[in-house]
């Protein structure tokens, strides 16, 4: 099937997403998970989703459910209004993927659906048959303010004052709340590259002409940071002062200390610096938001913060910020760290900031238009033959030492050196995850090894 669920929420060529999909998936969900006082409904800014959205709204309503409308917003947005009022919620969303492409994220009342729940929903397609009642279409037009004001009430009106914060809006869905978020903080704002047509902003692996455009608006507006969202903006992009991005596993180290984390539930892909931090523990997962979920679930009566790679954050506990109380938001989450690590860089720069984490640097990058068949296969050769993994790895100038087969295939070598790599989980691309001793290091095998990839694979 072209259409599948990847590693958060199903995924899928917008030509192959029809109406009777859409619908069978939306009728799969309401029959195989509690969705409560009814199902709130919005869509990012891709020219496909409004129209999805439409269709998953008459879908429910059809078997009697009432919909709340929330239009275009965050996906932790409408994740938080929908838990607020004990709802379900959909987002239509392809997230950072290209355009011609979109998905469906779901959520229960007890929030982000797993893997489990997936299956689920997969058991109930094809089941057709209406309520006799329609349910009730209900306008929820406050969602993405609420949003913004949960962030404002935790850090104050007073955390960024003295900052001169520009925000890359291109097509990001929360870019507007984003801004105004900011403003309330007490941010000078400079807004940069609004687009009307989508732009797929991966925080994991930008694009080289993103990464000169952002240093070179960081020169020309003296601004102190830039920030900004992938597509539906739960995945962050913060660059330091001089427009190096900061990778978002690093975002969410300083965003756990700063919010008093005790355990931290993080994939086996994130910067393993993490474990030379002062938590009481850190437990590694697949990729995925629904795994990272799941082992937080294991410790729910601890103080526990969930990140990925691509920077998205997860809170499992109330915390407190410098001026209230922040409630759980088991789902990825863009705003909370960007905010919290523009208020931890008071008094310094943000490369000042980063310069305290232990010093363990990590770089990522994908092949894309790669089946993810032809990636599979090359991943299992390499598992299973020892001296085809052997051959491969050279490149990196060294042996391995241990294999990692968590999610994908993770080789640490002698020389410290550790790659990762593993086909995307919703897109045709091969993503390579590199760790080094240092940033130079890590980007030059990763370049090293993008190009031992595709010398394989042709």
């Amino acid at each position: 099937m072209a259409v599948k669920f990847g590693t958060s929420g199903l995924r899928g060529l917008v030509v192959d997403m029809t109406p009777d999909l859409i619908a069978d998936y939306t009728r799969a969900f309401l029959r195989s998970c509690d969705v409560g006082t009814g199902l709130f409904i919005g869509h990012d800014l891709r020219a496909s989703s409004p129209d999805m959205a439409a269709i998953v709204g008459q879908t429910a309503r059809a078997l009697g459910v009432d919909i709340y409308g929330c239009g275009a917003l965050p996906t932790p947005a409408l994740a938080l209004a929908a838990g607020a009022a004990g709802a379900g919620a959909i987002m239509v969303t392809g997230s950072h993927i290209p355009a011609d492409r979109n998905g469906l994220k779901f959520y229960s009342t007890a929030g982000e659906i797993l893997k489990q729940d997936e299956q689920a929903i997969l058991n109930h397609l094809g089941q057709n048959g209406d309520a006799p009642n329609p349910g009730k279409a209900i306008a929820q037009s406050d969602a993405g303010a609420q949003f913004v004001d949960r962030y404002v009430r935790a850090f104050g009106v007073d955390a960024l004052i003295g900052r001169r914060i520009g925000v890359y809006t291109h097509s990001a869905v929360g870019r507007d709340l984003l801004m105004t978020l900011l403003s309330l903080l007490g941010a000078d704002v400079v807004e940069l590259g609004r687009s009307e047509v989508f732009i797929p902003v991966d925080t994991e692996a930008y694009d080289p002409e993103i990464g000169a455009m952002l240093a070179g608006w960081t020169q020309e507006h003296g601004l102190d940071a830039i920030v900004s969202t992938d597509g539906d903006s739960d995945r962050p992009m913060v660059t330091d002062e001089t427009g190096q991005v900061i990778a978002g596993d690093i975002l969410g180290q300083i965003t756990s200390v700063v919010l008093g984390a005790d355990r931290i539930v993080t994939p086996i892909s994130s910067n393993s610096g993490v474990l030379q931090k002062a938590f009481s523990g850190v437990s590694l997962t697949k990729i995925g938001s629904p795994y990272v979920i799941a082992g937080m679930q294991e410790l729910a009566d601890a103080k526990t913060a969930g990140y990925e790679a691509n920077g998205g954050f997860l809170l499992g506990y109330e915390a407190q910020g410098p001026a209230g109380a922040l409630m759980p938001l088991m789902t990825r989450d863009s705003f909370l760290p960007i905010v919290s690590v523009l208020h931890a860089a008071k008094g310094q720069t943000l490369s000042q900031l980063v310069a305290q984490e232990p010093a363990v640097f990590t770089a990522a990058d994908r092949l894309q238009n790669i089946a993810t068949q032809r990636s599979n296969a090359l991943v299992a050769t390499l598992v299973n033959d020892a001296a085809a993994r052997a051959e491969f790895v050279r490149f990196a100038g060294s042996t391995e030492v241990k294999l990692d087969l968590t999610d994908g295939m993770r080789v640490i070598l002698k020389n410290g050196v550790t790659l990762h790599l593993r086909p995307s989980g919703n897109a045709p691309e091969l993503r390579l995850y590199v760790e080094a001793s240092s940033k130079e290091k890590a980007q030059d095998v990763l370049q090293l090894g993008l190009d031992k990839l595709l010398e394989t694979l042709s």
